[in-house]
């Protein structure tokens, strides 16, 4: 797939200029990820030459049941074919409420094969507010299901709801033919491939339109692939809704694969698998003694501790990765070295660019802290029905040229001299301390680095801070004696509280909010005591 030119213009020189001469040619360098071809530009067509060239192996298996890759293209076909006959045309949008299971991955694929993007979530927790809200926001009149959750998708007018499971369980008759399927009209690279719906966490949840350019530039190049392959299997971990699950879905059955889906257990899923993809809240769950058969891990979705990935990298080959859902899963990735002197999220992956600005959207000095923009192949096509969100968020690309848009992530970071970039965590996550300035993800970091510490979160109360640390035998003293020997005064946690673990949300990140009320609740105990 030919890649549109870069044709920076007046517009980049003039941004340049105020940079020092050296860090110039650094900033281009350091910035712009390789350029490379990729093999196909609708993701869907990688699974299906898999799925011609091997369809007798193993595509997915859960909880005992196995589906190869030839079986599992026929019911997407003919589930296609359903789609197609119900008005679903390339560019629409069709739900995928389902839980963990081989009918999910029937549903994506038949999905995309009609030539629309799905939508999905995990119905077995997300609240019906939430749904009513993906489905109203989303407009997907046709919904894929499950027949034990049928009654739990919303029904309104109009709407129609299939049961996956029950459409694969109906005979072939001998005069259809499912070997094949195409859409009345062809399906466009910058069509949707799927549509996610930010957490949510400040304020209602956003629909990212993320497009099979996005999607096939992460997954069909290195190191995006992680190298999966024939006769590798792929842990299925994550929840549906969250982005990193197209890597693991997508990213296995794209290079043929067997994907490994989860049941409730998530250390036996792990289990005789070569590859990993996970947050690192849910890796820290797994111990890597009992992943012998390891080659791949990859982590995302937030800062990675690094005594964790210390940890794996001596197992096996660990990647530490950084991207926001509408940079479509990760932007950056490196693969990390124990005896390298930090942890990085490494360099743009291909077709992709990476820019450090400053508040007024210059370009900072090599070594300098700044806000992340993102340009290149993975930027996403936009938040739905949302103006005002994606004219914030999304801007013409200066470096780029030719119509780009770079996305700007809202993480702060810095190149380092040699070309990797450092994550210095979130612009939210700038707090002011009696006046001064912390980011607390730094804070978080020096608390990891006590022995014993497995995870630390940072946060701020009234104008304190306080740390939360697990496992439980963490001790806080040990904790407040780091943080005041590496760092200002003011950083030193006011309280620091170890738990057995930290919690999780739906995604497998931290749930800051259930730390935060738990704050509050020590804090008012440790008063009253008083």
């Amino acid at each position: 797939m030919a890649r549109p030119q870069r044709h920076p213009g007046t517009e980049t020189t003039q941004l340049l200029d105020a940079l020092p001469g050296p860090d110039r040619e650094l900033f281009r360098r350091f910035g712009h990820g390789p350029v490379e071809a990729v093999p196909h530009s609708r993701v869907h067509h990688a699974f299906e030459r898999h799925a011609a060239a091997q369809p007798h192996a193993i595509a997915a298996e859960h909880l005992g049941e196995t589906i190869t890759y030839g079986e599992l293209d026929r019911q997407a076909n003919r589930l296609a074919a359903m789609l197609a006959r119900h008005g679903v045309r390339p560019g629409d949008r069709v739900g995928l409420f389902t839980r963990r299971s081989i009918p999910m991955l029937v549903g994506l694929f038949a999905t995309l094969k009609a030539g629309a993007a799905y939508v999905p979530q995990d119905i077995a927790i997300a609240p019906r507010a939430q749904l009513n809200h993906v489905v109203r926001t989303a407009a997907t009149r046709v919904i894929l299901t499950q027949s034990s959750t049928i009654d739990a998708v919303p029904a309104d007018a109009g709407h129609i709801r299939i049961a996956i499971d029950a459409v694969m369980a109906q005979p072939f008759a001998p005069a259809d033919d499912h070997t094949f399927f195409r859409p009345v009209r062809p399906i466009d690279p910058e069509h949707g491939c799927y549509v996610l719906f930010t957490s949510g966490t400040t304020g209602p949840p956003n629909g990212v339109t993320v497009t099979h350019r996005n999607v096939c530039n992460i997954l069909l190049t290195e190191p995006g692939s992680l190298g999966i392959r024939p006769g590798w299997r792929v842990a299925q971990l994550l929840n549906i809704a969250f982005d990193m699950a197209a890597w693991e879905i997508l990213g296995c059955l794209s290079h043929g694969a067997t994907l490994v889906i989860r049941g409730g257990d998530i250390a036996a899923a792990a289990r005789g698998v070569q590859v990993l993809i996970a947050t690192p809240t849910v890796l820290a769950s797994i111990d890597p003694r009992q992943c012998r058969d390891i080659q791949v891990v990859a982590v995302a979705g937030e800062p990675c501790p690094r005594p964790l990935a210390d940890r794996w990298a001596r197992a096996c080959t660990f990647y530490n990765a950084c991207g926001p859902t509408e940079t479509t899963i990760v932007n950056t990735m490196q693969r990390h070295d124990p005896a390298a002197a930090r942890l990085t999220i490494g360099r743009p992956t291909p077709n992709n660019t990476v820019y450090v600005l400053d508040e007024d959207g210059r370009p900072c000095p090599i070594g300098d802290t700044g806000e992340m923009w993102a340009g290149g192949d993975c930027v996403s096509a936009g938040y739905l029905a949302n103006p005002d969100l994606n004219a914030e968020r999304y801007a013409p690309d200066p470096f780029l040229g030719g119509g780009r848009l770079m996305f700007r992530t809202r993480d702060l970071g810095r190149w380092t001299p040699d070309g990797q970039l450092e994550h210095l965590g979130r612009t939210d996550d700038q707090v002011k301390v009696r006046g001064f300035r912390v980011e607390l993800d730094s804070v978080t970091a020096v608390c990891e680095t006590v022995p014993g510490c497995g995870r630390a979160v940072t946060l701020k109360l009234d104008d304190d801070l306080v740390c939360f640390v697990s496992p439980a035998h963490v001790d806080p003293g040990a904790v407040r004696a780091a943080v005041a020997a590496a760092l200002p005064y003011y950083c030193t946690p006011a309280a620091v509280y170890p738990l057995p673990v930290l919690p999780e949300t739906g995604r497998g990140k931290v749930d800051k909010a259930a730390l935060r009320h738990l704050a509050l609740a020590f804090g008012a105990v440790a008063r009253d005591a008083a």
